[in-house]
């Protein structure tokens, strides 16, 4: 929560339209993909940006290195998508479909992942700490170091540990 209210406040001191609209992006009050800021959803292929913005769809989209931090993206498609060093802090993707994603370096730390699939993902050094992950589908994901630390996880098939071989 810590990290939401200095996003918040950081949102509210700018006292700009962008500022603004992350703010509502931030807060869930938007309702929709539509409601995020393009200008905030930097280093990703903007074409990407935009379809998902408009649509919600974007499969096989690339956004490397966006910064969606608060993003209101329930029920997304994102099957496919490059999610590499992504910021999807404080993110609300309630059953989002992210199968076959690439979520290496991403942040998803305080989003929210119930009824997410991640099916078949690539699951790597990714930050879940304050993630609420209830029933989030992970069938055959290949899932490596992960921060967990303050996660909800309930009905969701994610272990702590190393590999059998160890």
């Amino acid at each position: 929560m810590k990290k939401l209210a200095r996003f918040i406040n950081s949102s509210l001191i700018l006292g700009s339209k962008s500022g603004l609209l992350s703010l509502v992006a931030a807060v869930g009050l938007a309702g929709t993909a539509s409601a995020i800021n393009p200008s905030i959803a930097r280093a990703a292929n903007p074409a990407d940006i935009a379809q998902l913005t408009e649509t919600g769809i974007c499969k096989g989209c690339d956004l490397s290195g966006a910064d969606l931090t608060g993003a209101h993206l329930i029920g997304a498609d994102l099957r496919e998508a490059n999610l590499t060093d992504a910021t999807l802090e404080y993110a609300n993707l309630e059953g989002a479909d992210l199968t076959g994603a690439i979520l290496v370096n991403t942040d998803l730390s305080g989003a929210f992942l119930t009824n997410a699939v991640l099916d078949n993902a690539v699951v790597t050094n990714v930050d879940l700490s304050d993630a609420t992950l209830i029933y989030t589908s992970m069938e055959n994901a290949d899932v490596e170091n992960v921060q967990l630390v303050g996660a909800e996880v309930i009905s969701t098939p994610i272990s702590i540990g190393g590999s059998y071989d160890q």
